[in-house]
């Protein structure tokens, strides 16, 4: 039996609303057909999915399993679209995703030198975005940096690099040539992401704001809302004048790793995993932008 993709899609919109009215709207169709279509994909499966009852709707045990699996599929058939959709336009062209801070230079000038008729697109990515966008295709390769959703996909460690502290200019410690974790002990961290995934042995409180990217943490900092704490490399492309970045050694090292999606298979992808895992020692030295140029330069001579 092949699953409809449409079905699915419709699926999916209807576990979202628990409302087939809503569901209907958002897709645009009438909401008999809905149901129809719905009905129809519990037959080609053999389960019921949604429980209908004057309370509302509601997922069923089989509804919540397929909506746990169908996530990737629908990306996986998405990004398979975009490719098609590429390739037609002619010319190639590859889209490197990158967290910030990481260098992608010193890989992409490795791989153009092995493939000049192919155009290196680079795209900053944030942390809630990192296996979406190489699911669904926008994406062809990502430097992540972890904790990231690994469902669906190949991940290559890379290297690692020291954490800093984030300080308001103000703050006790702001001086100090290094903290440690017990220096900053209770105090309100600016974190971006699940508070499960803080990187420190201490759990600090959770600030109360929600901050995607490195503009949005440094501005809370600044405003004296709490700490945060970042990857050295991203300290030399930010700057900001109420904020301080002090080393803390004792913080555990933030992992760098390359991603791919599980099912893309590309000599293009290969390759330009290859030479970024070639030039995984130049990129995690790049501290600087004097860095940036050696490495450049240490990228040509090696063809």
């Amino acid at each position: 039996m092949d699953l409809d993709l449409r079905k699915l899609r419709y699926f999916v919109a209807v576990a979202d609303q628990l409302h087939f009215g809503r569901a209907a709207d958002e897709l645009h169709i009438a909401q008999p057909v809905l149901s129809r279509q719905i009905r129809a994909l519990e037959q080609d499966l053999g389960a019921s999915l949604f429980t209908r009852d004057r309370h509302g709707v509601a997922l069923t045990d089989a509804g919540r399993q397929l909506l746990a699996d169908v996530g990737p599929l629908l990306a996986s058939a998405h990004a398979v679209r975009r490719r098609v959709s590429v390739a037609a336009r002619g010319g190639r062209r590859l889209v490197v995703g990158f967290r910030a801070g990481i260098p992608v230079i010193p890989a992409a000038r490795a791989f153009e030198a092995q493939h000049p008729d192919v155009v290196v697109d680079v795209q900053r990515i944030e942390s809630d975005d990192q296996a979406p966008m190489l699911l669904d295709g926008r994406i062809d390769v990502g430097y992540v940096r972890l904790p990231v959703d690994e469902a669906g996909l190949r991940v290559t460690p890379l290297y690692t690099e020291p954490r800093v502290a984030v300080l308001p200019a103000g703050h006790r410690l702001a001086g100090q040539e290094e903290v440690t974790e017990a220096d900053l002990a209770g105090e309100p961290l600016v974190w971006h992401a699940d508070p499960s995934t803080q990187p420190t042995r201490r759990p600090h409180p959770n600030a109360g704001y929600q901050v995607r990217g490195v503009d949005e943490t440094l501005e809370h900092v600044a405003a004296g809302r709490g700490i945060s704490f970042l990857a050295r490399s991203v300290t030399v492309f930010y700057s900001h004048p109420d904020v301080i970045y002090v080393p803390i050694p004792d913080l555990a090292p933030e992992q760098v790793c390359l991603a791919v999606a599980a099912s893309r298979i590309s000599p293009l992808v290969d390759d330009f995993c290859t030479a970024a895992q070639a030039t995984a020692q130049i990129t995690a030295e790049c501290g600087n932008h004097e860095m940036w140029q050696l490495a450049s330069d240490a990228v040509s001579e090696h063809g």
